[in-house]
């Protein structure tokens, strides 16, 4: 079993590998009853680039840490994707959705983290 926090830092490293930006960690662990215990959140500029960061995450994690994700959806449309890693969701947007849903509001309980763009 992979370390919570390593699993993270390599899902925002494959984040990156596909320019997915605007990245936030919303921490979980000090709040009750939730269903995970960190959200990785971020955009793509289109559905395709939603889609390539979605793919990238889910090969880069297995490879360096040899972990699947339980579940995806929104791959058909992908303006939203949502990868299940048990204690950590990813929620891969394009920027539309993204504001509509606006999951960091949501989770403003939560400690968030901004993880700076690579240029």
């Amino acid at each position: 079993m992979v370390e919570i926090k390593n699993l993270v830092d390599t899902i925002i490293e494959g984040i990156q590998e596909k320019k997915g930006y605007k990245i936030i960690v919303a921490d979980l662990t000090n709040i009750n009853d939730t269903i995970c215990k960190y959200l990785v959140i971020c955009q793509g500029n289109s559905p395709s680039q939603v889609s390539a960061v979605a793919e990238e995450v889910s090969s880069y994690v297995r490879k360096n840490c040899g972990e699947k994700p339980i579940f995806i959806d929104g791959k058909n449309n992908a303006e939203w994707v949502v990868m299940d890693y048990a204690d950590i969701i990813v929620h891969v947007f394009v920027p539309e959705a993204r504001q509509h849903y606006d999951l960091e509001h949501l989770w403003a309980d939560a400690k968030l983290t901004n993880i700076a763009d690579l240029n």
